[in-house]
């Protein structure tokens, strides 16, 4: 009985170091991605400015909850989240953008950087509830079907 309860424990210590892995990678876009938001909110020009510098806005403090939600969820399975700019950089996959001034070329890249975070944690997603882990696969859930719904926006926007 011992034996089998050690074999879990291993199990499932591995399952949460995969799991913390993923979520990682994760922060470490939604870091970048907060970035590249804070950059165009401050540096947007053009006929758009009004409209777009608010809804930058909305959009980099709604990350910076999520980013939080992320790294608390990395503690909340007994790891510890990465925390330096040069891990953000090493780690992530979405890249910093410079000297964006354009409101259509800004709205791009939003949304590709929020298509590629979509995608990611529907896959994490997926990893998180085979491995048990519901509070994580609800947490990303969550983030989906509210980014989802700022995509098709964001999409209707640029047509």
């Amino acid at each position: 009985m011992l034996r089998n309860f050690v074999t879990y424990q291993k199990k499932r210590e591995m399952e949460n170091q995969h799991i913390a892995n993923g979520l990682n990678n994760l922060l470490a876009n939604y870091q970048l991605y907060y970035q590249n938001l804070r950059g165009f909110h401050w540096n947007i020009q053009g006929k758009y400015f009004f409209e777009l510098h608010v809804k930058f806005e909305e959009l980099y403090n709604d990350s910076a909850i999520k980013i939080d939600e992320v790294a608390e969820r990395i503690l909340t399975i007994g790891h510890t989240p990465i925390h330096t700019f040069q891990d953000y950089l090493d780690t992530a996959s979405i890249a910093p953008a410079k000297g964006v001034h354009a409101g259509e070329e800004a709205v791009k890249t939003i949304v590709s950087n929020l298509t590629a975070l979509v995608n990611q944690q529907k896959e994490l997603r997926t990893e998180a509830e085979e491995s048990g882990d519901a509070a994580t696969g609800d947490m990303l859930a969550t983030f989906v079907e509210e980014q989802e719904k700022t995509l098709w926006m964001y999409n209707a926007w640029l047509k």
